[in-house]
């Protein structure tokens, strides 16, 4: 048995997570409540954090703090 969360909008249900089967299976659907806004999580969207996450140029470079265990 498995548990999956989705949302339900009144017309269709939107997996909050990917289904581990791949084959057919009877599926009992239960409806829990309400959901507030807040906890309202969108699915990710690839590249959906473009633009707003950067690295440094030095990333990979060594750091000074640890030069004494490098040698």
């Amino acid at each position: 048995m498995q548990t999956i969360k989705a949302i339900y909008d009144g017309i269709t249900f939107k997996l909050l997570q990917p289904v581990p089967v791949k084959e057919n299976y009877e599926v009992f659907i239960t409806f829990v409540g309400p959901i507030k806004k807040e906890t309202v999580r969108r699915p990710f969207e690839y590249d959906s954090m473009s633009g707003k996450v950067w690295m440094a140029d030095d990333f990979n470079e060594p750091l000074d703090d640890f030069r004494e265990y490098m040698e």
